[in-house]
């Protein structure tokens, strides 16, 4: 079974960039869709990015132009890019497939922009 690690959050000030890493234990080839979602404080999980096997891509209209999603499934290995950062994207970011898989939750990673 495929388990998925996120990392490379951080604080960091508005308008400046992160990049976050999703390592896979196995193939990720096997998951046509992967995303990434964040969860904020009392609000509800939202998927903001994802891509398929082929490279298409789609963001939600609040990343989009900032926010770059990625996948290496030679290094099984999938990749948030994200700039311009703003206060309102602080949240806790997961990798999943598309749709959601309670399979493959992690621990998240915190992604805080300051003010």
């Amino acid at each position: 079974q495929v388990q998925l690690v996120e990392s490379g959050g951080g604080l960091v000030q508005a308008g400046g960039s992160l990049r976050l890493s999703c390592a896979a234990s196995g193939s990720i080839f096997s998951i046509d869709v992967m995303g990434w979602y964040r969860q904020a404080p009392g609000k509800q999980r939202v998927l903001v990015a994802y891509i398929t096997n082929g490279g298409s891509t789609n963001y939600a209209d609040s990343v989009k132009g900032r926010f770059t999603i990625s996948r290496d499934n030679g290094k099984n290995t999938m990749y948030l890019q994200m700039n311009s950062l703003k206060p309102e994207d602080t949240a806790v970011y997961y990798c999943n497939s598309v749709p959601f898989s309670s399979q493959y939750r992690g621990q998240g990673t915190q992604v805080t922009v300051s003010s």
